[in-house]
């Protein structure tokens, strides 16, 4: 069974539109965020420089959200973040933004770990296992690293 990382925030007057809503926007730099915090609190980060130059991250290469209600000002939104698969070489996440017990929002986002060697071009690369170990238990996924 999975765990989840929950995080929270209080909307900002900026992350409104003109209906004082919150911008569906938002909600995508809001995933990215929680997936920030979550690697954090797992002692991992997600650009990851080596002393090489080369420089390993997680580049999106999917990403969704539907919205389910309205989010406004000053609202308290809890942010789950579920990993629901670790691949070889990708996670995949889903998300789910609500205020008490509404749901406002549900995403999910797939994100490739990659390599950015100087001069050459973005490659992906199999998840270090210094990852992995520490996703593991996070996973909703019964067979770890599967292709």
């Amino acid at each position: 069974m999975a765990s989840s990382y929950q995080t929270t925030r209080r909307v900002e007057f900026c992350e409104t539109d003109m209906a004082g809503i919150v911008h569906f926007s938002n909600f995508y730099r809001w995933m990215e965020q929680a997936e920030h915090a979550f690697f954090r609190s797992l002692g991992l980060t997600i650009v990851n420089h080596q002393p090489d130059g080369t420089t390993f991250g997680w580049p999106r290469v999917f990403a969704q959200c539907r919205f389910e209600s309205p989010a406004c000002y000053e609202d308290l939104i809890q942010v789950l973040l579920t990993v629901q698969r670790i691949g070889v070489k990708s996670l995949t996440y889903d998300v789910v933004f609500s205020i008490g017990d509404r749901i406002v929002a549900r995403g999910s986002m797939k994100t490739v770990c990659c390599v950015v060697r100087p001069g050459q071009p973005l490659q992906s690369i199999e998840i270090p296992d210094e990852y992995t170990s520490k996703l593991h238990e996070y996973s909703a996924s019964t067979d770890v690293r599967i292709q």
